[in-house]
This record gives structure tokens, sequence and C-alpha cells, in this order.
């Protein structure tokens, strides 16, 4: 018998248990070597925050803008988007990212998912402004959109908007202007991201931006100054102007679906005059089988919708209610 030696043969079950124990190596460096990268960019964030100076401060209250009726004529003003969803402040202290509301709300933990995404940035310390949306089929933000993504625990169909940097890496841009603070904005927001966004802004002018705004089925546009710098509170260097013109009106009863006495139907709605609410029509619903169901159940617990024909003053046959 011939043997040779300083070879081995191995079997096809061996060769398979190599291959396998080769995979799992494979995949467990990656995973050390991702860690790994996680751990060093913190660390390089802390060491970042230390050479970008002092802390943001714990909070700066947001400009407002205020609602006119048309854009602002003139080349010293450029337009953005008007998103339909929670206005966010984002402070980043050393690496630590908090959210929060235009009334300093802390809304991290709402927005864990944002927050999670802002943390990544290498940005040592901040205070960033923006507006937190959902988006609905169509592309367009929101806001009903957004309270049924927050209701759901959707933290995937979260964006984050940000239009404006007030303090950066120990730098508080306040006093710069508007342009100036958003070329600062810029350099720190990836350029192609799922969740978050630079907001663009568009020159020329006003009334062309907004219909075209409309035309697209967006909720308006926001005008602010370009050489204005950053105040807090409501003022006239940031303007907003609205695609649709609004009506309150008074829910005064409901409708229920003929086949499903369980589901809402039409919410019936009146506006006053002096004394009387006077009916204005039905306005259908829209709503899915779950928030229907959820509706109807909050309406009928309302001690301030009622049910009966005394409502309004005066009801169509065709929309009275049974008592």
């Amino acid at each position: 018998m011939e043997v040779q030696s300083g070879q081995h043969q191995q079997t096809p079950e061996a060769r398979q248990g190599q291959e396998g124990r080769q995979k799992t190596a494979k995949k467990t460096a990656k995973k050390t070597a991702k860690k790994t990268a996680k751990k060093t960019a913190k660390e390089s964030k802390r060491k970042s925050a230390k050479e970008a100076g002092d802390p943001p401060p714990r909070f700066i209250e947001p400009q407002l803008a205020t609602l006119v009726g048309e854009p602002p004529p003139g080349d010293n003003w450029v337009h953005e988007i008007k998103f339909d969803g929670y206005r966010a402040l984002c402070r980043i202290d050393n690496g630590e990212v908090t959210l929060l509301t235009r009334s300093n709300n802390d809304w991290t933990r709402k927005f864990q998912s944002i927050a999670d995404q802002m943390g990544d940035l290498l940005i040592a310390n901040a205070i960033l402004d923006g507006e937190i949306t959902s988006s609905e089929v169509s592309g367009a933000t929101s806001f009903e959109a957004l309270q049924q993504a927050l209701s759901d625990n959707a933290q995937d169909r979260l964006h984050y908007y940000l239009f404006d940097a007030l303090y950066l890496d120990g730098v508080d841009l306040r006093r710069r202007t508007l342009l100036e603070r958003k070329e600062a904005l810029r350099a720190v927001i990836p350029g192609k991201h799922r969740h978050l966004h630079f907001s663009e802004h568009f020159k020329g002018a006003g009334r062309d931006v907004l219909a075209q705004a409309c035309r697209m089925g967006l909720e308006g546009i926001i005008s602010k100054r370009a050489d204005a710098i950053y105040r807090s509170g409501r003022t006239e260097v940031w303007l907003k102007e609205k695609c649709t013109n609004e009506q309150e009106f008074v829910i005064g009863g409901f409708t229920y679906q003929p086949k499903h006495p369980e589901r809402l139907a039409a919410l019936l709605i009146g506006v006053y005059d002096k004394n009387e609410l006077i009916f204005a029509g039905k306005v259908g619903t829209g709503f899915d089988r779950a928030e229907s169901a959820r509706l109807v159940k909050r309406l009928r617990s309302s001690q301030q919708v009622c049910r009966s024909n005394r409502s309004f003053s005066f009801t169509p046959v065709s929309f009275r209610l049974r008592s």
C-alpha cells in the first residue's frame, strides 16, 4: 500500500465545517470592527467637544413667523417649504442629543430614532432648529400622518428637516445672517440621508414659489430675510404664507356607517352666528377602521358633542340624527 506522507485528505463534511467556521469568524470580525469604529467615533466626539469650546445654552426660545396673506416682494428674501409637523430644537452637548419643543419640553424619547441618528453625526455641541414630520403617500408632510406615526410608534416614518443653526461647536451663530447660518448647517448635515434633511431655500419671486408649493399640495412657504439675524419670538423677518384659506367649524354631531354602526361615517359641522349654531354640512372622515372606532368612542364620551338635533338651529332632514 502506497502512503503519501505530509498530505491529509479532507472529507466533504470536514470542508463544510471549516467553511462554516470561516464565515462565522468573518461575521464576528465585521461586528467587532463596527463596534470599534463606533467607539472610536464617540471618543473622537468627546475629544472634539473639549476642543469645540463651551457647551451650548440649555435652551434658546425659537424664532416664529408671522402669518401674512402673500409673500413679500424684493431680492433680499428667500423662501422655504412650510412643513406640517412639530417644531423641534436639537441640543447636542458632548455628543448627547436632546430634542426640545418650542415650549422647552423634552421630547427625546418620543422622537428617539431621530435623536439616535443625530447622535451618529460628528457634531460635538450645537443647537439646531427644524421640524419633525411624517409624509403621506403623496409625499407631502402631514400633521395627521405624524400623529398616526407617533400613535403607532412607527419611528421609521419620522423625518427631521433642519433649517437653522443657532449654536455650533462653541460658537453662537445668532448674530450672523440667515444665509451664513444655513451654510454652517449645510456643512454638518449629510447630503443624502433617509431621515435627516437640510431644508433648502429658494430665491426669486415669492409668489411663484408659493404657487408651485400649492400645486404640489404643500401647506405653504416661509419667507425669510436673507440678511437677518436670529431673534427669539415672533418677528416680521420670518413670514408664513399658506395655500388654503381656513375657517373654524364646530362639531355638532356625527353619523354612523349604515352597515357598521360602530364606525364613523361623517362629522356634522357648523358655524356660530351670534348665539346660534348654523349647520354647514358634513365632512367625510377618510379614517381607517381602527381610527374610526377610536373617534366614535371619544365622541360618545365627550360632553362637548351633542348627538341630538338640538345642537344646530336647523338641520336638513337628510342629515338629522336619531336620538
